[in-house]
């Protein structure tokens, strides 16, 4: 099986799944209210390794097209160091927090574009961002071309190391007495780009800085931060709770100070990035 079938096939599983345990099904917009107000973040924040590795690609008159960028976490402090950023991204609830974040911190170089990126009318910038996008798209090959086509100079995915998705296997398993259909991730995306004839750089960087993973002071603010996992939309919050509770010991890693999700706490950023001149 080619590389491309092998990708699309793990996030139609995962689609699948998601929709027997969850209703969920793709095309709805599950990033709404209290949810997608998780994705807010300060545009005038120091940039963290990732965001810095991009802005070094960035130059000032470039174009910025951020595929998926949903509320601009990336984009919106991009657009403080190019000419204008672009999110393409299909959900209105994204887009009412892209459109308060980016007027409360006075950015007036970027704009949301409200349309999914494979069926959406073409875009052209110089750099094609995408952020932890790829492990839910059901055609990886038509998604990957555009992103060319759309970049002038420079095209850049980034992904976890363990893609979120993944992070709540643990739990998952515990809650539905199966095991989860995994997404996705480097080990499957860099095939897909080598058989499509891209050779990419690949930067493996720090998530975060280092000890900067979340850390619960309580049990209970710990087994908390799981009933907002956006991958266990659907689930019972107090079936959450109970089995979070239940089985905490293997769920949270002890550290000084308070827990960790060590699935968390451990992952590291792929940033896969090449030219397109």
């Amino acid at each position: 099986m080619s590389a491309i079938a092998t990708h699309d096939e793990m996030v139609a599983a995962y689609n699948a799944q998601r929709a027997q345990f969850s209703g969920w099904t793709a095309g709805t917009d599950v990033w709404t209210g209290a949810l997608a107000a998780r994705f807010r973040d300060n545009p005038h924040r120091p940039l963290d390794p990732v965001l810095q590795s991009i802005a070094d690609d960035l130059q000032g008159s470039d174009v910025l097209v951020d595929a998926g960028g949903g509320a601009g976490r990336m984009a919106l402090p991009l657009a403080l160091r190019c000419a204008e950023a672009v999110v393409v991204d299909p959900s209105e609830g994204m887009r009412e927090q892209f459109d308060s974040i980016r007027a409360e911190a006075g950015i007036q170089n970027a704009r949301y574009i409200q349309e999914d990126w494979l069926t959406g009318e073409p875009i052209r910038g110089d750099l094609a961002l995408v952020c932890h996008v790829t492990y839910f798209v059901p055609a990886i090959e038509r998604f990957v071309g555009r992103l060319v086509e759309a970049a002038r100079r420079r095209v850049t995915i980034v992904v976890n190391s363990t893609p979120p998705p993944n992070q709540v296997a643990d739990l998952f398993e515990l809650l539905h007495g199966t095991p989860q259909s995994l997404v996705p991730g480097h080990q499957a995306l860099l095939p897909v780009l080598w058989e499509m004839g891209f050779l990419p750089e690949v930067r493996v960087l720090p998530v975060m800085p280092p000890g900067a993973a979340p850390l619960f002071r309580t049990r209970e603010e710990a087994v908390e931060s799981l009933t907002f996992a956006p991958q266990l939309i659907g689930a019972d919050v107090e079936m959450i709770r109970r089995t979070a509770s239940e089985h905490f010991d293997r769920l949270f890693a002890v550290t000084e100070g308070g827990w960790v999700r060590p699935s968390t706490a451990t992952t590291r950023a792929v940033l896969i990035t090449w030219e397109t001149r």
